[in-house]
């Protein structure tokens, strides 16, 4: 016999999955809608039932059966018709965050194959609920042969617990994240036709490169194989143009960090790199990938004369890794930097090119974690941009943290702005009247951006970024509620590269360029040519999909 419903599971339920349909950073799908729907009830339900447990084991008056059956139909008549309401309105919230990002409206929320979904999931979850309190009665039963009463309940709850955590950890888990990266792994490993292996000799890849075409991976092929060429640069600036120079060292080029580091740092002595007057240590995303975005626009501002250099550290996408394994990485990100930094500081300072490093997303966090700043004091690079920053970056945090009262913390300012600076497709990291120091630093990153601004307390705490004045691409119906806020952000971290360009997780050429205008530099440009190099950039948007 199915046992009935907790008609005060139903009331939590409910009001958790009411409120999991207004909006947050992020548009959402009809798809992406019921699965948090379904979370959010089964969640809110498991809280009625604690809560009823509670209220039981403090002795306070419960219905009778016959009262049960009457409770029941009602609240459940009541929990429909609100989620039918909150369903109705919500494809109006969804356009508040749509019309922030210049999206159409839309002009339904899919309210039934919402509904469907949410069902399915949270009838899945509660499910698994109820298997586990089984396991519970049958462990604290058996125990009760030789425990009192209420000890053998709390075996009961452990030792279910205990199963549920080896179930979640091993089947979820180890075999998720194995299968993910098994099938990640052949994925890289494919050879796309329409990127084809270099003919110059001084690419990497290359029949005269030190690493294989196919060892550099899916990532690192498309890496070395595209961008722009001088003669691109040099039709579009006017000005004589250099081949930019890019090295890859993909999981596949060594057999370990150390190694693929070394081999990367040969592979960009035998290019040429260190006689560039420009030199960019790139720490990848998880999957190997690196913004196009990002390295075109800083190779047309310096008219090619520009060398990087990136290993790859894994297969998984950023997010998983950031969420699973948040230091996936940083031995590579640290040897990578080791051999750069160390073989560049046995050079003469007055031919060496101008060190930086930059990272987007997960490589953004490793790229922080690669050096330690007593390590590089006596002879500093120059500066590095870090696009997306994760929100366990060691450096953002304490640079938001301590930044100047009154000012906001989607985009602080951090003491004198000599050495670090934010900046957000509203407004760049240009300060006319703060000088920069020996080192320049500045942190790409737009309010809307789940990776950056999640935060694991928003489960009962409203994080600050949420205060008065909001980021201009933040929803003003964005409200914080307890538990739901961050199950919505954790969603939103899933799908932060399904924004569009200039939101979310997606950062936009034209914000790179006034970043980097800032980070290197550049001389030779002048306000109408930036300007025209912007709109070259975003001309060729529709070619750029995000990764």
């Amino acid at each position: 016999m199915v046992t009935p419903l907790s008609s005060t599971g139903i009331v939590f339920g409910t009001v958790l999955l009411c409120v999991s349909l207004t909006p947050s950073l992020l548009p959402r799908t009809f798809v992406m809608q019921g699965v948090l729907c379904g979370f959010s009830f089964a969640i809110g339900y498991f809280i009625g039932i604690l809560a009823k447990h509670v209220a039981i084991y403090l002795g306070l008056p419960q219905p009778s059966r016959h009262d049960k059956r009457g409770i029941l139909f009602v609240v459940s008549l009541a929990a429909l018709v609100a989620a039918i309401g909150f369903l109705w309105q919500a494809a109006t919230w969804q356009n508040s965050i749509r019309a922030l990002m210049e999206l159409d409206p839309l002009d339904s929320a899919h309210r039934i194959k919402t509904g469907a979904i949410a069902v399915g999931v949270a009838g899945l979850l509660i499910g698994f609920g109820r298997l586990f309190q089984i396991v519970r009665r049958l462990f604290a039963l058996r125990s009760r042969r030789f425990l009192p009463r209420r000890l053998a309940n709390v075996v009961g709850i452990a030792a279910a617990g205990v199963i549920a955590v080896l179930l979640l950890n091993g089947l979820v888990v180890d075999i998720g994240l194995r299968f993910l990266d098994s099938s990640l792994k052949q994925v890289d490993s494919l050879i796309e036709p329409d990127v084809p292996r270099p003919s110059d000799p001084m690419k990497t890849g290359s029949e005269a490169s030190l690493m294989s075409w196919e060892s550099l991976g899916r990532r690192g092929r498309e890496f070395v194989a595209t961008g722009p060429h001088s003669a691109e640069i040099s039709a579009f600036t006017g000005r004589p143009a250099m081949e930019p120079i890019r090295v890859y060292a993909g999981l596949n080029s060594g057999q370990t960090p150390a190694e693929r580091a070394a081999l990367a740092l040969e592979e960009l002595k035998r290019s040429g790199g260190f006689a560039r007057s420009t030199l960019l240590v790139v720490v990848p995303t998880g999957t190997g990938w690196i913004d196009p975005e990002a390295l075109d626009t800083i190779e047309y501002l310096h008219s090619g004369d520009v060398a990087s250099v990136a290993v790859q550290y894994s297969y998984l996408s950023s997010w998983i890794a950031l969420l699973t394994e948040p230091d996936y990485g940083v031995e590579t990100a640290r040897a990578l930097f080791e051999a750069i930094y160390g073989y560049w500081t046995t050079l003469p300072k007055e031919t060496r090119p101008k060190l930086y490093l930059h990272g987007l997303s997960l490589g953004a966090l490793n790229s922080q974690k690669s050096s330690d700043l007593y390590d590089v004091l006596a002879d500093p690079f120059e500066g590095a941009l870090w696009s997306g920053p994760p929100f366990s970056s060691p450096t953002w945090r304490m640079a938001t943290s301590g930044r100047v009262p009154g000012t906001p913390y989607w985009l602080p300012k951090f003491r004198d702005s000599s050495v670090i600076r934010f900046a957000d497709q509203y407004s760049s990291a240009q300060m006319p009247d703060k000088p920069w120091g020996p080192m320049r630093i500045v942190y790409l990153q737009y309010a809307s951006d789940p990776v950056t601004f999640f935060e694991t307390s928003s489960v009962y705490r409203r994080p600050e970024w949420m205060q008065q004045p909001r980021g201009r691409d933040v929803s003003s119906s964005f409200h914080w509620f307890p538990v739901v806020t961050s199950l919505q952000l954790l969603l939103d971290v899933a799908a932060a590269t399904t924004a569009p360009m200039g939101y979310g997780h997606v950062y936009a050429p034209e914000h790179y360029i006034d970043a980097w205008l800032e980070v290197t530099q550049p001389q030779g440009w002048s306000p109408a040519e930036i300007q025209r190099l912007k709109m070259f950039f975003k001309a060729r948007r529709g070619s750029m999909d995000p990764v």
